[in-house]
């Protein structure tokens, strides 16, 4: 049987934009909806939500018969909440708060199979079709791709260097945790964070990797991509059903 397929990693190394949306509503029929809704990829975020480990299994298998790629955030840079998820079929992994070149290593060794990196080795795995992928602990890591997120003021002085790391297929931008720790909380468009943002996908474009960012504005979004983004989140589940079911709401409700 063949190696799974990564088609998100290799519309990245080609160039091509990919337009993504946040799964933070546990459980796989949220999941399979925004399957179908026409995105290229789709976060099942385990950093910021109730979702854990084992309920990433059931959201990544209802994504499966659909185009619509998974990449899974782990709630931290942790060898063994990585390794869970490889072992769970996990293709692409999105890691919160790297700090620098040495956090970046330690997230491609958590990725990679000895004597290349640190991921412990099991045979009966989703990862590896349950054994049946001839020669899955060795060609593992061609189809899996890591992005890391570069979301402080400290990190983004260090993004040559985190780009440098062999491993490493992209860097992802965290808006809000870049505007806090810029000592503007709650306030992501402020113009001296939007300036930031603008010089960070122009840093990571210049070192030759994959930008990304989450916005749930469009214009912004699109701004992004003019910038250089060619991962980026344009919303999220939670907040388009909570605009949504407010505005109907809104419509009912007497002068």
């Amino acid at each position: 049987m063949m190696l799974p397929q990564n088609r998100f990693k290799r519309a990245l190394k080609d160039g091509r934009q990919q337009i993504g949306l946040w799964n933070s509503i546990p459980g796989s029929l949220v999941t399979e909806l925004l399957a179908t809704c026409g995105y290229d990829w789709v976060v099942i975020d385990t950093e910021h939500a109730v979702t854990d480990v084992p309920d990433t299994l059931p959201m990544m298998q209802a994504m499966a018969p659909y185009r619509t790629q998974a990449v899974v955030r782990p709630a931290s840079n942790d060898v063994v909440l990585i390794k869970r998820l490889l072992d769970l079929g996990a293709q692409t992994l999105l890691i919160p708060y790297v700090q620098s070149a040495e956090e970046a290593r330690a997230a491609v060794a958590a990725m990679r199979y000895a004597p290349r990196g640190i991921r412990g080795v099991a045979g009966m795995t989703r990862a590896s079709v349950f054994g049946q992928v001839a020669g899955y602990h060795a060609r593992a890591e061609e189809e899996l791709c890591l992005l890391v997120q570069v979301e402080t003021a400290e990190a983004l002085t260090r993004i040559p260097e985190i780009a440098a790391v062999d491993g490493v297929d992209g860097l992802f931008i965290g808006p809000a945790d870049l505007a806090a720790s810029m000592g503007h909380p709650g306030n992501s468009s402020h113009p001296e964070v939007v300036a930031a943002i603008e010089g960070a996908i122009r840093a990571i474009v210049a070192a030759g990797k994959p930008a990304g960012i989450l916005t749930p504005d469009p214009d912004f979004a699109r701004r992004c991509m003019d910038w250089g983004t060619t991962f980026t989140a344009v919303g999220m589940d939670i907040s388009l059903l909570a605009q949504a079911a407010r505005g109907l709401s809104a419509r009912f409700r007497p002068e």
